[in-house]
């Protein structure tokens, strides 16, 4: 590692997708995300390790999937999960080494104890729209940690909240009024607002192209550009500051785009993610595309190789605690050949508490495969997934005997296979099952016993189930199998 002050910024945005230039989406115009693209690498194949807010979180802060960190859903409100308290976060190694660290915006983890940063404006000590969406205000913290003793190395976490759904607010579906200027809904200066014809936005081929969706899009478009407003600010505040060619920046999301197939899921559409990671001292890869595979629980050990500190040895539930990431620095010095950058794996149990469902997956450079644990059961919704202009309108058009435009039924949404193993190559809408045709058994095979392996590395006390129970270390059948539908 090269570098006058090691200091590392990642950027965390909430429910964003590949509404991007960088991403070649030609109609909603990102020009500061192109900007930090140009002195990044752009992974192709990025992913989250869950696709929901707190345990995409809590397994980012602290390296270990959610079933392994045990937050296993939302962490605010009735749903009240929390990480064990025994977990070594980020912030907290890094300050056990004199690192100085702060987060901005959207944190959503608890307890506080284990995600402790020395610098903290988030909610809900501090309004979530003022502190994650008002970039002028964000921009004020930003300059109140810089001035916090300048000689240290710096972690600084920013959560935006941007681009994620405001049920029943007054703002928008996506609070995109909120200080646009407009009487009643206040001025962020920072912010010129964009707004965008329905008829211009790109529909997802995962979603249905009718006007509620492309009116959906359009509003999500206008919140992506009070987002992007808030990357030149931060990247102009780093260089003010004289930190920019110091600093390693990471840009990703938490979970999938707020619409149906998305956000919960983890098809390719709930699970890919933006990702872009710049270094300071390895520019020559600046500007270019990366095919390698990473996911959002790389980031811990990116980070500490980053700052050359060493992950800490300690135990959860009696066992070891192995990172299963990998540093994402060899990226940006050229393409890497380990077999670890060609394959991520994703872990949910909930998102609200009443969202039992849960999935282990893993994904390489062709296939996906799904184990859908509690598959009996119908694919349950959240509240921002259900109450919005997209999903209501399938809904109204199925009941109503209309045509949805969508590439799957509300049947084949909610009722999963246990296992469904999809060619992205050739299907990348996956919609064909290949987990019952005998031609991919061996595939299969590998990919189940490859997963097994990474659920018994981590711990994974979901490891039995659907078809037993965990006893005495080992798994006891309960003879609960299907009865045969004749």
């Amino acid at each position: 590692m090269v570098g006058v002050k090691p200091d590392s910024r990642l950027r965390m945005c909430d429910d964003v997708g590949f509404e991007t230039s960088v991403y070649n989406n030609t109609i909603c115009k990102t020009p500061n995300l192109d900007r930090l693209a140009r002195r990044s690498v752009t992974i192709q194949h990025g992913y989250t390790s869950v696709s929901s807010c707190s345990p995409s979180r809590s397994a980012l802060l602290s390296g270990l999937p959610s079933h392994q960190n045990g937050m296993y859903g939302l962490h605010h409100s009735v749903h009240h999960f929390n990480a064990f308290d025994g977990v070594q976060s980020l912030p907290v190694i890094l300050g056990k080494s004199n690192i100085k660290t702060g987060i901005i915006g959207k944190k959503h983890v608890g307890p506080d104890n284990v995600f402790k940063f020395e610098y903290d404006r988030t909610a809900p000590d501090y309004d979530l729209l003022q502190c994650a969406r008002n970039i002028t205000r964000m921009k004020q913290f930003v300059r109140e940690f810089f001035e916090i003793d300048d000689s240290r190395p710096f972690f600084l976490y920013i959560g935006f909240n941007d681009c994620h759904r405001c049920p029943e607010s007054r703002y928008g579906d996506f609070c995109e009024k909120f200080g646009n200027g407009q009487p009643g809904f206040g001025n962020i200066p920072d912010w010129k607002p964009a707004y965008y014809d329905p008829k211009e936005v790109i529909v997802p081929p995962f979603l249905p192209d009718t006007p509620a969706t492309r009116g959906d899009i359009s509003n999500q478009y206008t919140s992506m550009s009070r987002l992007d407003a808030g990357v030149g600010m931060l990247l102009d505040e780093l260089e003010s500051h004289g930190y920019l060619n110091d600093t390693l920046i990471i840009f990703t999301a938490d979970n999938g785009i707020p619409f149906p197939n998305a956000k919960t899921n983890l098809y390719e559409a709930g699970m890919g993610e933006p990702y872009l990671i710049s270094s300071p001292v390895e520019t020559s890869r600046w500007g270019q595309v990366s095919p390698s595979m990473a996911s959002t629980i790389d980031i811990l050990p990116t980070v500490l190789d980053w700052m050359g500190v060493s992950f800490p040895s300690y135990s959860l539930m009696g066992m070891e605690v192995v990172p299963s990431g990998k540093s994402l620095l060899p990226v940006t010095r050229m393409e890497p050949s380990s077999p670890s950058f060609g394959h991520a794996f994703a872990s949910h149990n909930f998102h609200e508490v009443y969202m039992y469902y849960p999935m282990r997956v893993m994904r390489n450079k062709q296939y996906r495969l799904l184990h859908n644990l509690n598959y009996r059961a119908p694919y349950p919704l959240a509240t921002d997934l259900y109450d919005n202009p997209t999903f209501l309108d399938i809904m109204n058009r199925t009941e109503s005997g209309q045509p949805t435009k969508w590439f799957k039924t509300l049947d084949q949404y909610y009722y999963r296979d246990e296992y469904e193993l999809f060619d992205l190559q050739a299907d990348p809408l996956e919609t064909t099952n290949l987990a019952g045709n005998s031609s991919y058994g061996d595939i299969l095979a590998e990919m189940k016993k490859s997963l097994r392996d990474w659920r018994m590395a981590t711990n994974d006390y979901w490891i039995c189930y659907p078809e037993g129970v965990r006893y005495k270390n080992q798994c006891a059948d309960i003879h609960n199998a299907p009865p045969n539908i004749l």
